[in-house]
């Protein structure tokens, strides 16, 4: 897909439409016909400067608790949920996405929501609130241009950001009633 992606830009097939709606956090919905490792996703993708651009897959649980990846961290058996697979960049970094700011080196994401990889304010977190975050192995990033391309090409739904999907206990229908609500936006239903 990076292949095609480059080709595209070298085309100049960005559209400048395109290049504003990414100012601002979006939600990324797959369409049914994208293939490969990001079919089926939906993300959570934010603006990190500069035209780069990062993000989390919302629905893609590990099965894994944080208690099997720290064993010897005890309080991290009192998470209850999995940590979900953010994407593939840092993939042995734990990101912990929380309703508040966690203070220290945390990034604000849209509304009260923020994230923060640093190992002290995740164990804090997770000593203090475990279950008032969502904890993701690794994220998604996209170099300048990258994103764009591919909302040019059509790869991904686009849709505010809601804080109750980064939260939601059952994501493996995520993606089906998300696509279901965006195509019967787009009909006027």
């Amino acid at each position: 897909m990076k292949t095609f992606l480059v080709g595209l830009l070298a085309a100049g097939a960005i559209g400048a439409a395109a290049a504003q709606d990414l100012d601002r956090p979006l939600l990324l919905v797959a369409v049914p016909e994208l293939q490969g490792p990001y079919n089926h996703t939906a993300l959570l993708v934010m603006p990190a400067g500069e035209g780069l651009h990062y993000g989390f897959i919302l629905n893609r649980a590990t099965g894994l608790k944080l208690s099997t990846l720290f064993p010897e961290h005890a309080p991290s058996a009192k998470v209850v949920d999995p940590v979900y697979f953010g994407g593939p960049e840092r993939m042995g970094s734990i990101f912990a996405v929380v309703p508040r700011d966690p203070g220290g080196t945390s990034m604000h994401l849209f509304g009260e929501l923020y994230v923060t990889a640093n190992a002290d304010a995740v164990d804090r977190i997770i000593e203090s609130t475990p279950n008032d975050a969502r904890y993701f192995a690794g994220f998604v990033g996209w170099q300048p241009g990258e994103l764009a391309a591919e909302l040019e090409a059509g790869y991904w739904y686009v849709a505010e950001p809601d804080a109750a999907l980064l939260f939601r206990h059952d994501t493996g229908a995520l993606w089906d009633e998300l696509v279901q609500r965006v195509e019967a936006r787009r009909r006027g239903i």
